[in-house]
């Protein structure tokens, strides 16, 4: 049955990525920021570095890892500057991101908007060698090849507003679609679509600066906004759903995160209309006092697929440079 699930899953991204989402997702999306939005830039008003990797249903071979690694700093006194690494591998899947991000930041109320930009490259590779064929491969056109290595350019924006206990943004890191497959006469083809975050959190003291009670949420939407026009079997429909993540978390003494979370999806109404269960995810992390981070969370798999795999799990590491005042009159929470 494992095996089944793997072809299944591999010839179905092979074929019609337009039905999946394509960024990968991370249940610490909150230490994590800076990969989907690039306002966050020099939010901290330190040099800051994060890095993540995830293992996603883990126990069924070829299923999703991802990692990522950010780096920001503010570079003038309105100017935030940072760099956005990111690789995803699902089967015969790769695709590798490089971004350069540039952040302006304007104060505003009792906090500050930032605008953001970046731009880069993205690598998208499939090698049809690895695959396992009950056919001739020359039977299906979509194989004929040895398998695809793109390079395509890319941009993104986003904007950012954040205080010293909220924060919201609304960003989309990749701006341009691209047809990821040539001259292949199938109903269906591979395309990047845009992907569109909306984000926003808040930092509620309950006992000052001791215990913080911090709510977040994070809404994905892939192929909005004339994406994803068309009947529900043209090969410019996008079938993937609207993807909720929902988190309270606690911070002890600005130094212990302990924190819960629950992932939905949501179908498009040409497609049903209808929201499943996702995960219910557990995390922790520790803010050491020389400036390191260090977290790991656990998603448990709320889906068919709970039979198969043994959920999904995430580790983090992290440091900030300027760790001697950051708990020094406005810590900072996000």
């Amino acid at each position: 049955m494992k095996k089944f699930l793997l072809i299944l899953m591999v010839c179905s991204c092979a074929l019609i990525d337009v039905n999946a989402q394509q960024d990968p997702m991370f249940t610490k999306y909150m230490f994590n920021t800076l990969s989907y939005n690039p306002a966050y830039a020099g939010s901290k008003e330190f040099l800051s570095i994060r890095a993540l990797y995830r293992n996603q249903w883990w126990g069924i071979e070829g299923a999703p890892t991802s990692q990522t690694v950010t780096a920001h700093t503010p570079l003038l006194k309105r100017v935030g500057v940072g760099i956005n690494l990111n690789h995803d591998q699902i089967g015969i899947n790769r695709n590798t991101t490089g971004y350069l991000t540039y952040a302006y930041r304007i104060p505003f109320g009792k906090g500050t908007v930032s605008l953001g930009v970046q731009g880069g490259i993205v690598n998208y590779r499939k090698d049809f060698d690895l695959l396992k064929y009950k056919d001739p491969r020359g039977m299906d056109e979509t194989f004929l090849d040895e398998g695809i290595n793109k390079w395509m350019p890319n941009f993104g924006a986003g904007v950012y507003y954040y205080s010293e206990t909220f924060y919201a943004g609304i960003s989309s890191p990749h701006l341009i679609n691209y047809d990821l497959r040539d001259n292949v006469n199938t109903a269906k083809w591979a395309k990047t679509y845009r992907h569109y975050y909306f984000t926003a959190g808040a930092a509620i003291p309950i006992t000052g600066n001791s215990l913080i009670f911090k709510p977040s949420g994070l809404l994905k939407v892939a192929g909005a906004f004339g994406d994803n026009a068309g009947e529900v079997n043209s090969p410019s429909q996008v079938g993937a759903p609207v993807e909720l993540d929902v988190d309270a978390s606690f911070l002890f003494y600005q130094t212990f995160w302990l924190g819960a979370s629950f992932r939905t999806a949501i179908e498009a109404s040409e497609f049903g209309g209808e929201s499943s269960f996702d995960s219910a995810d557990i995390w922790a992390a520790f803010y050491l006092k020389n400036g390191l981070l260090i977290g790991a969370s656990y998603d448990y798999t709320l889906t068919k697929l709970q039979e198969y795999a043994q959920g999904s799990f995430e580790v983090m590491l992290g440091y900030d440079f300027n760790y001697k005042t950051k708990k020094v009159n406005t810590p900072r929470y996000f």
